[in-house]
């Protein structure tokens, strides 16, 4: 349950369109439902203003299926993030409403217009177009949860001259999500160019001695740049999430 479809249940109540006994059994599912697999959080939309969000990875397709159900019944938004193709198509047959994003592998089930909530726009940059994949899953993020999002992908410094010609697009934005491979630099370059939160993710982009992208990780962690903060790695998800925290009106 959403805080907008709390708020209707309780005018209806106070306008005797709906008896108490049956408001109370509306409200019964609250705050979660338990599956043998999973116990479902139905009250996080009302805590945080975004529903649960379903991991895929490691989930059967059955399984998902089943959480996705119970948070539609709820009349919430779904966002499945590391499903990947294969599970995706078949969960399509299923949820009609569906937007898939094979690079980002995601599935977004829309039970209803997404609500704008952004007070700017963020902005999604990526290294190099290795790590778009990541920076998608961060956009995919942002946008369901009513943000205006835009991309500024393949400026990584070794070509430093394509982020500088885009300066207005970086100034532009109120909350920057930098995804970066290798030896991690361009969240701190980014960072000293704005006046606005950078959200750095790590990727495991990168030969041998990235290590999986720890390297790249103690890279920005020890950044120079005020103004960063900084998600686990390949974290395109958290990113995206605190980003829009970030930019909530």
């Amino acid at each position: 349950m959403n805080r907008d479809n709390l708020k209707k249940l309780l005018e209806d109540v106070k306008k005797n369109r709906l008896s108490v006994p049956d408001a109370m059994s509306e409200l019964k599912g609250l705050p979660f439902e338990e599956l043998p697999f999973a116990t479902i959080d139905t009250h996080r939309s009302l805590r945080q203003g975004f529903p649960e969000v379903i991991y895929g990875e490691g989930k059967t397709t059955a399984q998902i299926k089943a959480i996705a159900k119970i948070l539609i019944s709820k009349g919430e938004n779904t966002l499945i993030t590391r499903v990947d193709s294969k599970k995706a198509n078949t969960l399509k047959k299923t949820f009609k409403k569906t937007e898939h994003n094979a690079e980002a592998k995601t599935l977004f089930i829309k039970t209803h217009p997404i609500k704008m909530i952004g007070r700017g726009e963020i902005l999604i940059v990526s290294g190099g177009t290795s790590d778009v994949p990541v920076a998608e899953e961060a956009k995919v993020t942002a946008k369901c949860m009513g943000n205006k999002v835009s991309t500024l992908y393949d400026v990584g410094v070794a070509g430093i001259h394509r982020l500088l010609s885009k300066k207005k697009k970086l100034f532009d934005a109120n909350v920057l999500v930098v995804v970066a491979g290798m030896e991690g630099a361009l969240p701190s370059v980014v960072a000293g160019l704005v006046d606005r939160p950078v959200i750095a993710v790590p990727t495991s982009i990168g030969y041998g001695a990235n290590l999986g992208g720890i390297t790249t990780l103690l890279s920005i962690v020890n950044s120079c740049s005020s103004g960063i903060s900084v998600v686990n790695i390949d974290n395109g998800f958290g990113a995206g999430y605190v980003a829009s925290l970030i930019n909530r009106d």
